[in-house]
Parts: structure tokens; C-alpha cells; sequence
């Protein structure tokens, strides 16, 4: 290339030659500096930003006939319309309004212009540029100036919007405003804002989703990215020291390991992103951070608090160190009074202090965290979500092992531990001859190396007995040896399963597993969630739904890929062996394919950075002890841009340990709004988390491996069965339970306990089916007990319909709503014996908010919910 024709290259594309006219062609049409020698060029393919430029640059050299344009709006889903403008009204525009009309085309979030971070007149100014701007939406940006309030006081928090509210696009484009990169850069220097330079940023996220974080990287701004992790390590570093690199991204195990190396240079900015990994202070990934050379540092997180309140000044105290006093003036003033304030039958004195320690830590909070709910936000533009927890009868053959396991040597010495020794000495059981389970079934193979025991004995038992009856819950193929064990473990596993099958070995096809048995392990007899998962997938998969069906246990999933094929569905599945580059596709794909029916996921493998929007029913087959687990998998279709509302089946086993873990979860996921949000939560428990005193019903060793069979645990608790009795005159194996909230939609004549059951049918325009309710237990089915977590968890949402009842001109009159002092607290009676009530007034708002609705719905032929969605989900003209 000759320097002429390389310098010609360099040239903006300003030269574009005028169409032909049939009514003139003087040369005043063509721009002035006009080459007729200089071959054209076309304009290079580039950012949207960088055409609108030009396009302002260009306007004054377009000939009047080409800026005309229709009064009628933009329609970008419409074809051209060429045969269409012809008898539309044409108009001239101004060349400068040409650009903001053209531009109006492709925005659907905000105008085209920067965001101005800094104070007016302040030089330079900090602004997240244009093209950055133009596409957050109004949560995003107020997330963007609250991270720059705290740089630019030179302190650390937390961004702890819901999971699916843009954690990441918020962090980089305060990132871009910081340091003054766009998606453009022409316009920074067009804007003529030069920015002083500054360090580079740290970046450390799970390593499932370091991808994502330069993929967005790439799509919103132009920094320097490099991911340090994997085998090039030392050339990021050396790179960083040569300013090659402006942000490192890397993950919590290289940082853990590999922190020593990073935690030596200056950084500017420190983001943790899934920053609740972070909540163990006494873990080495903890410790590595806290030694990171920098002050500015920001957590984001969807889930603040998981477990503990102590986990919540942890996290704190890693990105504003001493925000929150010391860690023993935390305990004493806000974590042991919110605790004990908790307790159901606490005193009035303990529940008065702990409103006002909640308000205040509320107070402390929201100086250094920022937490939106999709509610808040973008409620509006979605379709919404139910959380349903639906408790399944085991199977006879399920019970049974479950007893003999709980009647094991090694669990009846956890149970006994407390109780005074056999031998006649003063000690405990666990403290003298008991210590040690020699008869045992566990003990021994963990103890193989050290007869004598460990000094943790017998408490090493606990853990290895909870995963044996979680895993009796699930399936009863789960307790039997795997193939992929070494040879101990399998001859452990088999002596185990020998133990607690019993005189039911051959019902079960012996103590190995059924590897080669396709129809058996696909049988739904023996295993109550896969019965009730079988006949509900029968419903969604006649409807058309489309099911993302989540399982911690890679060999649970195997079992449930064999019923699914078994049952004729298309299905996709990912897991831990799934390579990370195949992952995104099998999303896509499913997403874009309606035949594909069933995306089964590992929920340690998809909980994070999957958006699997297609799909509106979400199966949780096994609960987890933490319940942000269960959230995240949860999250993983109910985000922005889902198509449908989405229903989440939350399956327990009832009467087996899997209750007791619902339990906590409750408990968990009410301090938690507590703590971080200061909301009011109904008092459930008598349990106080590490509090020996009152360990309740939830807490310590015995209530773990408590038999549970006799009775409807949660239901008793929560105290919905017990009001109903009263009132319906039910007892308790005898609570109605409606099919349309599970998603059943059954036919009478094929009703097969139509005999047994009192039948209310209603008329479905759409599609003339029926909808019935079936009472008593569902026996079918083999659902015994269901509810809305919702329901459970924030009391507040039960009490909202009321007020809005009462305070609605009808009832003004009649029933005068109850001051808001009598509203704060309502009484343990009063709360149970609404439940009821609550929870039918607010079925009944969703489905008939009016007759018009209900008369609209079967004109357009659809069910009324989901034209109530439907109109929800439109923005306002």
C-alpha cells in the first residue's frame, strides 16, 4: 500500500456521492472538497455510537429530498413498508434532528446521553458515558452513582441487588465512568474528558462465570481485560506491569491460591462478585482477601446473608473494616437480641429490643449497601413468579428403611449421647463408654486407619448419617454402592444398604445398584417425589410448559434421565462434566427450541450465570440446607425477559429429615429479612440458632435424627392445619388441597378418585378442560401437604391483602382498619387462623380482579391469570 492510499485509509468516511436527480444536477449538490478521483470507500461495520457520529458529522452534505422522513412512529418488528410510505405524509426535518429521530429507532431504555457522576462544574467530570447510559435501565443507574458516592469517599460496600437485576452492568459502567471508557472510543475523545490515569482492578468471581465477566466486558466498554487464570498467569503479570492490562479477572480458587502474588500490587478497585463466598472468616480465600492493598472494595451479591448473622458482619467487615464495630460488639448488640427476639414465645421486652436493634442495623446498613428487590424494580416488565413447596408421602418400602436407619448403632448413639452411662459412672454416654462405635455400620470405615477413634467422636458421625437419610429421601438406589467408588467404599456401602433394606433386599433388586436396569431404576413405585414429579410432569407436558428440573446429586439426575426417557420426553441436561464451552449453546438451544421439554441441571453446575427464560416451571428435587442455593436455581428462569410466569415445585419428602431442612430454611431466610431488610417476620420457632438453651425443634443432634413420620411437622408449626381443623372441621391428613395450584389440570371422566373426592369444576373457555379440586389427602398424587413459601416466610405479604380488604369504601364502614400499633405485631392466633383466608383472598385477586377481566379472558381465549400478567406486563401509553 502506498503512503498516499495509506493515508486516504485513515480518512473519516465523509465523502458520499449524491443520488441521481431528474430535476437537477448541478454540482452544488456535491459537497465541497469533493475528489471525483479518489475511489469511495464504504463505511466500516461498527458500534451504533460511532454511525451516529458520523451520521451528525454528515447531515449538512445530504441533499434535502433524503431528510424526509414519516410522521409515523419507527416499527422495527414491521418489514420495509415501502408500498406503506407512499401514502403516508412526508415532512423536512432539520439535519440535526435527523440523528436523535434515527436513534429513537433503537432505544428502549433511555436517551442517548452521558450520566453525569460527579458534581456540576466539577473538572473533570465523571460520567458514564452515552452509550453506556442509554442502555441501563433506572435501577441500574442509581446502583451506578450509589458505587461512585462510596469511591468517591474512599469506601467499600456491598451492591446486593436480586439475582438477574444487572449486578455486572452496574459495576462496569461505574468502572467505565471511573476511568472514562465507553463502548466507543471516539466518544471520549470526541467529549474531550480526560481522565487522570489510575490503577488497574481486581476482579475475583466464581470461576463459572470469568467468561461472562469478559464477554460483558467486550459488549459495554473498550478496557484492556485480561483473566488471570490457568496456565498464562505470568504473562497477565507482566502485561500489568507493562500497562498492557487495565482490569484482571480471576477466580476465588487462583486468588486462593495465587493471592501472595496479586495481593503485592496497588490496586485501584477491588470487586468480589458472589461476594457471600466470602461469609467463612475464618477460611484462607477470607483471610487472602483481607490482605489486598486497597480501600475501595465492593461486593456484590444477591443473597447478603445465608445462614447466620454473624456471616453478615463478615462480609461487612471485608469491604468497610470496622464498619460495624468489632466482632464481639456485633454479637452483643445486634446478633444474640435479633436472635432471641425471634423466639416464638420470647417475652415482650426481648421482642421490643430487638425491633429497635433491627432498625438501627438497618440504618448502619444502607450507608454502605444498596439492595433492590425484581419487585422493586422490574416487577413491571416481568411475568411474575409462585414459589411452591409441595411435601410427597414416602413410599411404604421409603419408610421402612427410613426407621431401620434411624435404628442403627451409629445413630442411636448420637441420639443417646446426652443420656448417663450404662457403666454406673457420672458421665455422659458420649464421654465414656459410648464415645466409639465399634458395632457400627459407619463408624468402622471411617475409623479403618485409627480403631481408637478420632477426638471428635462420636460427633464425626453426624454428617456422613445426614447425607445416608437425605439420600433414603431421594431415591433408595442412592444408598447402594456406585461403580465409580473405590473398592472400601463400595464394600461399606453395600454392608449399609444390606442393613437398613432387610428383609425388602429383593424388592429393591439386592444391595448393588441397578446400573444395567434401565426399567427399574425409571419405576416410580418405590420412590415417593419421583411418583408426584411423574404425574405432574404428565400435566405440564400436555399444557406445553417447558421444565427446568434441578438435583444436587449427580446420580439422582442420572435416575431422572432415565424416567424422562423413559416417559418419551426431549430433554438437554447439564452438569459438572460439561465442558464450559457447550454450556451456552445447550441453553440457547433450549431456549430456541420448542421441542425441547426438560433442561436437567446440577444445581452446584447451573445455579450460577445460566438464563434459561423459556421455561416457566422450575422442580427442585432436593432441598438444601442453605436456602440461597435453593433461590439461585430458582432464579435461573425467573429473570428479565422471561416469556412466562414462572411456578417453582419445591419437592420434600414429609416425615423425613428433608422437612426439618425446609425448616431451617425458613427460619434462615427470616433473619435474613430481619437483619438486612428490617422487615417483620412471623415467630415460628422456639429454636435459637447456637444457643444450647434453646435449641427447640429445629436445632441440636437429637432433633436431626428425630423420627418424623407420625406426624406433619412443617404443617404443625406453621399452624395452617391446626386453625383449619377448627374452623373446616378437618383434622389433619384431611386439608384441602387444590390441583389447579399445582398445576394439575385433570378431566373428570379420568378422574380416577372422583368416588372419593368432592369435585368443584369450573368451565376453562380456552380449551374446555376442567379444573378440579380434589379433597382429601390426594392419595393419587402423593402429596400430603403444600403451601407458598412466600406465604410462610413474609408475613407481610399475607397482611397486605387484608389491609387492602379493610381499608377498600366497602368495608370502610363496616370494619375500620386496626391502627397501624395493632398491625406491627399480630398475635401468634391471629396469623395462623388468617393463613387460610389470606392466602384464598389473594388466589382470588390474581384470577378475578373484576367480571370485565374475567369476560375479556374469554374473548381472547386464555386462562385470567394470564391475562392479568399480560396486562400487568405492558408499560402504561
Amino acid at each position: 500500500m502506498s503512503l498516499n492510499a495509506f493515508k486516504e485509509a485513515l480518512k473519516s468516511c465523509k465523502t458520499t456521492l449524491p443520488r441521481p436527480s431528474s430535476q437537477s444536477s448541478s454540482s452544488s449538490q456535491i459537497p465541497s472538497g469533493f475528489d471525483p478521483s479518489i475511489p469511495l470507500r464504504k463505511p466500516p461495520k461498527t458500534s451504533l455510537s460511532r454511525q451516529l457520529l458520523r451520521l451528525h458529522e454528515d447531515a449538512d452534505f445530504l441533499p434535502p429530498n433524503e431528510l424526509k422522513i414519516s410522521k409515523s412512529e419507527p416499527n422495527l418488528n414491521a418489514g420495509s413498508g415501502n408500498d406503506k410510505s407512499h401514502h403516508e405524509k412526508e415532512t423536512e426535518i432539520r439535519p440535526r434532528d435527523f440523528k436523535l429521530e434515527s436513534f429513537r429507532s433503537f432505544d428502549h431504555t433511555g436517551p442517548y446521553e452521558p450520566l453525569l457522576l460527579s458534581l456540576p462544574g466539577e473538572i473533570p467530570a465523571v460520567q458514564v458515558p452515552a452509550s453506556i447510559n442509554s442502555r441501563l435501565l433506572e435501577h441500574q443507574r442509581e446502583g451506578v452513582k450509589f458505587l461512585f458516592n462510596l469511591y468517591k469517599n474512599n469506601h467499600g460496600g456491598i451492591l446486593g441487588d436480586d439475582m438477574g437485576l444487572g449486578k455486572t452492568i452496574q459495576a462496569i459502567a461505574f468502572l467505565a465512568a471511573v476511568f472514562g471508557k465507553g463502548s466507543d472510543p471516539d466518544l471520549t475523545s470526541y467529549k474531550g474528558n480526560r481522565v487522570e490515569k489510575k490503577g488497574p482492578v481486581l476482579i475475583i468471581s466464581p470461576s463459572s462465570v470469568i467468561l461472562n465477566w469478559e464477554s460483558e466486558f467486550s459488549n459495554w466498554s473498550t478496557f484492556k481485560v485480561a483473566i488471570y487464570h490457568g496456565a498464562n498467569r505470568d504473562l497477565v503479570i507482566d502485561k500489568l506491569k507493562a500497562d498492557g492490562v487495565e482490569i484482571i479477572i480471576t477466580s476465588f480458587d487462583t486468588f486462593r491460591i495465587q493471592g501472595s502474588i496479586l495481593s503485592d500490587i496497588q490496586w485501584e478497585i477491588l470487586i468480589i462478585d458472589e461476594a457471600h463466598r466470602l461469609k467463612n472468616e475464618k477460611a484462607k480465600l477470607y483471610t487472602a482477601v483481607m490482605e489486598i492493598r486497597t480501600l475501595k472494595r465492593y461486593g456484590l451479591t444477591g443473597t447478603v446473608m445465608q445462614n447466620k448473622i454473624m456471616e453478615l458482619f463478615n462480609l461487612f467487615d471485608l469491604v468497610v473494616p470496622g464498619g460495624l464495630g468489632t466482632r464481639e460488639h456485633f454479637r452483643e448488640f445486634y446478633d444474640e437480641p435479633l436472635k432471641h427476639g425471634q423466639r416464638s414465645s420470647a417475652p415482650q421486652r426481648f421482642v421490643q429490643i430487638a425491633d429497635e436493634r433491627k432498625q438501627h442495623l438497618v440504618s448502619v446498613l444502607r450507608k454502605y449497601m444498596l439492595r433492590r428487590t425484581k419487585d422493586e424494580t422490574i416487577g413491571h416488565l416481568m411475568m411474575g413468579k409462585e414459589d411452591n413447596v409441595v411435601f410427597c408421602a414416602m413410599s411404604e418400602l421409603q419408610k421402612r428403611v427410613y426407621q431401620r436407619t434411624l435404628q442403627l448403632p451409629d445413630i442411636q448413639c448420637l441420639i443417646n449421647k446426652d443420656l448417663p452411662c450404662s457403666c454406673g459412672s457420672p458421665l455422659k454416654q458420649f464421654e465414656c463408654c459410648k464415645r466409639t462405635v465399634p458395632n457400627g455400620v459407619i463408624w468402622p470405615y471411617l475409623h479403618k486407619d485409627n480403631p481408637d477413634g478420632c477426638d471428635s467422636c462420636p460427633f464425626c458421625l453426624v454428617l456422613p448419617c445426614l447425607v445416608k437419610l437425605q439420600q433414603i429421601s431421594n431415591h433408595l438406589e442412592l444408598i447402594k454402592p456406585s461403580p465409580k467408588d473405590d473398592q472400601d467404599k463400595q464394600t461399606k456401602d453395600a454392608e449399609f444398604s444390606s442393613a437398613v433394606f432387610s428383609n425388602d433386599i429383593d424388592l429393591v433388586g439386592g444391595s448393588t445398584m441397578q446400573s444395567g436396569s434401565f426399567m427399574g431404576l425409571s419405576d416410580v413405585r418405590h420412590c415417593g417425589k419421583m411418583r408426584a414429579l411423574e404425574k405432574l410432569m404428565n400435566s405440564w407436558i400436555s399444557m406445553g410448559d417447558k421444565i427446568l428440573l434441578f438435583s444436587y446429586s449427580v446420580r439422582m439426575l442420572d435416575i431422572l434421565e432415565k424416567l424422562i426417557i423413559r416417559k418419551g420426553y426431549s430433554f438437554s441436561r447439564l452438569d459438572g462434566s460439561t465442558p464450559t464451552s457447550l454450556r451456552q449453546s445447550l441453553v440457547d438451544d433450549f431456549n430456541s427450541s420448542p421441542s425441547k421439554q426438560v433442561f436437567l441441571i446440577s444445581t452446584r453446575a447451573g445455579g450460577l450465570g445460566l438464563n434459561l427464560v423459556s421455561a416457566n416451571r422450575v422442580v427442585i428435587f432436593d432441598p438444601n440446607w442453605n436456602p440461597a442455593q435453593d433461590l439461585q436455581a430458582q432464579d435461573r428462569s425467573f429473570r428479565y425477559g422471561q416469556k412466562r410466569h414462572v411456578t417453582v415445585f419445591r419437592l420434600l419428602s414429609a416425615g423425613s429429615l428433608e422437612e426439618l431442612v425446609y425448616s431451617r430454611q425458613v427460619y434462615k431466610q427470616q433473619l435474613s429479612n430481619i437483619a438486612v431488610a428490617g422487615k417483620m417476620e412471623k415467630r415460628y420457632f422456639e429454636g435459637v440458632q447456637d444457643c444450647k438453651e434453646f435449641q427447640g425443634e429445629l436445632f441440636g443432634i437429637c432433633n436431626l435424627f428425630r423420627d418424623l413420620s407420625d406426624k406433619l411437622f412443617t404443617s404443625d408449626i406453621v399452624g395452617v392445619h391446626d386453625k383449619q381443623g377448627n374452623e373446616h372441621n378437618q383434622d389433619h391428613q384431611s386439608a384441602e388441597l387444590d390441583l389447579t395450584e399445582l398445576g394439575i389440570y385433570a378431566d373428570p371422566p379420568h378422574q380416577e378418585t372422583a368416588s372419593t373426592s368432592s369435585v368443584e369444576s369450573e368451565t376453562n373457555d380456552s380449551n374446555n378442560r376442567r379444573k378440579t379440586r380434589v379433597n382429601p389427602t390426594l392419595e393419587d398424587l402423593g402429596v400430603v401437604y403444600a403451601h407458598r413459601n412466600e406465604d410462610i416466610v413474609n408475613v407481610r405479604s399475607r397482611f397486605a391483602v387484608k389491609e387492602k380488604r379493610n381499608s377498600s369504601p366497602k368495608n370502610d364502614e363496616k370494619q375500620p382498619s386496626p391502627p397501624p400499633e395493632e398491625r406491627k405485631e399480630p398475635d401468634d392466633e391471629a396469623v395462623a387462623v388468617g393463613v387460610e383466608e389470606d392466602s384464598q383472598v389473594s388466589d382470588a385477586s390474581k384470577k378475578r380482579k373484576s367480571d370485565h377481566s374475567s369476560l375479556l379472558a374469554v374473548l381472547m381465549g386464555m386462562d385470567e391469570e394470564e391475562l392479568n400478567k399480560l396486562l400487568l406486563s405492558q408499560p402504561p401509553p
